[in-house]
């Protein structure tokens, strides 16, 4: 079988800055990280790969430095990488992203399985792995908390909904989208720590892909982030009442109950 899993960098939460001249998030391989749920997408291709024999294949959209995370996913047990790299491609939001990446995999070939994260700690849309599928026209089951592989041509997709269990089987090919309780993630082997900077990054530009310019990037974005900023928690305020007459205190212990809309 050949598996597709779509990778992200990303900026770490525990480093996040923001670069108060323009409002947008610092970027740089200091305080970047491969995707959590990434990461459990790309064991799911992984461990399926194990059971059945074939191929995984490693892409992300983004520049130059986010080859970083590609070479970590080589490390991990991927067999080859893809990078989407082009400032034609900066600024795109979700859609203009999904249809990139989904031109580029048409550009790659054809997969039978194709893994995302449900979604990544930068922005938390979850939102690609659908629209691939949509532009694509095949098959999606976002949420994953469990998968396998028993039945010739399907997938079975186990997910979550409250107290509910949903058992799905998807037919092929499909996309679907991993949450952090699908797995646990293995640990680079050496074996594969010394392969990856020997594995070629495959570099595809705006040139190379069958895209529609008014489709890409900021052009082909509806939507656009203005601004990123830091959430600065609301200031407590502490109420002590002391040396007054029981009454008096309580009176006024009901009236600061009430501004606050508590009685």
């Amino acid at each position: 079988m050949k598996f597709l899993v779509c990778v992200k960098q990303v900026v770490d939460t525990s480093q996040m800055e923001v670069d108060p001249a323009t409002g947008r998030l610092k970027r740089n391989n200091a305080n970047s990280i491969l995707n959590p749920m990434d990461r459990n997408a790309l064991e799911a291709a992984l461990s399926l790969r194990d059971q059945t024999g074939g191929r995984v294949t490693v892409i992300s959209m983004g520049p130059p430095q986010a080859a970083a995370v590609l070479k970590e996913a080589i490390s991990m047990g991927a067999d080859e990488a893809y990078l989407v790299t082009d400032r034609a491609f900066g600024g795109a939001d979700t859609l203009a992203t999904s249809y990139t990446l989904a031109s580029a995999i048409r550009k790659i070939g054809s997969f039978d399985l194709i893994f995302c994260g449900m979604e990544s700690i930068d922005s938390n849309t979850a939102q690609i792995g659908p629209e691939i599928a949509a532009t694509l026209g095949i098959s999606d089951v976002s949420a994953a908390i469990g998968l396998s592989y028993e039945k010739e041509g399907y997938v079975q997709v186990e997910r979550q909904f409250g107290d509910d269990l949903e058992v799905l089987d998807m037919k092929l090919p499909g996309v679907v989208t991993c949450t952090g309780e699908l797995n646990k993630p293995r640990y680079p082997s050496i074996k594969g720590i010394l392969k990856k900077d020997e594995v070629e990054i495959h570099n595809l530009t705006a040139a190379d892909l069958p895209v529609d310019a008014g489709r890409i990037g900021m052009k082909g974005s509806p939507t656009q982030v203005r601004q990123v900023r830091p959430v600065v928690p609301p200031k407590k305020e502490n109420l002590r009442i002391e040396g007054k007459p029981a009454a008096e205190a309580v009176e006024e212990l009901f009236g600061a109950m009430r501004k606050l809309n508590l009685v």
